[in-house]
């Protein structure tokens, strides 16, 4: 357990030093990369009657591989020629800016507090199709803001703006930010790292996302840290459930 825990904890603080790892984008052709297609495929036939247009994305506890995921999946719509924009909403442990190398200075934070204007806080990055919106400076009420009118007309400003908005949100069970921004969302996906998620964190987390009604698509199965996997993505990241098929 020990082990587990450690590893998780390295793989957490090399993600808010450096960003997460884009390997849809550096290595296209990896099967790793084919894998997050799939994943990508899987989330759209998810939702057949309606066009989804905001997505968030987040996991039970910290340090389960969501800003990868949603990162690298993002990658794959983008790469479809869809205008997708990641926005980070994990405003306690922000990680967007320093994976896509863009500033912090101006984000969502600036927008929900009426500090700023959307030009400034929206950032190309060298993916085509795919812009981000980082954090901003870290608030001190990031629940009220996200909480607040201004999230949920921002959210429909940017949809309307976009074909697809990808939210890297907070956990579920750490904070009530996950449970707010997914309330308003087209849909939620679950990561759900293999040998390290907590079955009772996960169902924990599934019941407060429906507390909310929020629309959960499914769960992608992160096997960046089993006990079997090697470097930093390890085995593969192509298991996806949806919500009938795992309860």
């Amino acid at each position: 357990m020990f082990g587990k825990k450690k590893r998780q904890k390295k793989l957490d603080n090399e993600s808010l030093k450096n960003g997460v790892g884009l390997i849809t984008f550096t290595e296209p052709t990896s099967s790793i990369a084919e894998q997050f297609r799939t994943v990508r495929t899987n989330i759209q036939f998810s939702s057949v009657d309606k066009q989804l247009k905001s997505i968030v994305f987040t996991s039970s506890a910290p340090s389960e591989g969501k800003s990868t995921v949603s990162n690298n999946v993002a990658v794959t719509w983008a790469d479809q020629g869809k205008r997708v924009l990641i926005v980070d909403a994990d405003m306690r442990r922000p990680t967007v800016h320093r994976t896509f190398r863009v500033s912090n200075a101006i984000g969502l934070s600036n927008l929900l507090a009426g500090t700023g204007n959307l030009e400034g806080a929206i950032h190309e990055t060298v993916v085509n199709n795919l812009s981000v919106m980082p954090s901003g400076p870290i608030p001190p009420n990031p629940s009220e803001l996200l909480g607040s009118t201004k999230m949920v007309s921002l959210l429909e400003t940017l949809t309307n703006a976009y074909d697809l908005v990808i939210i890297d949100a907070p956990p579920v069970n750490t904070v009530t930010d996950a449970q707010v921004l997914a309330a308003h969302a087209d849909g939620t996906v679950l990561v759900v790292p293999q040998g390290i998620a907590d079955k009772a964190g996960v169902r924990h987390a599934k019941q407060l996302l429906e507390a909310v009604q929020a629309n959960i698509l499914g769960a992608i199965l992160n096997r960046a840290s089993a006990e079997k996997s090697t470097g930093y993505y390890g085995g593969y990241y192509g298991g996806y459930y949806g919500t009938d098929d795992k309860k």
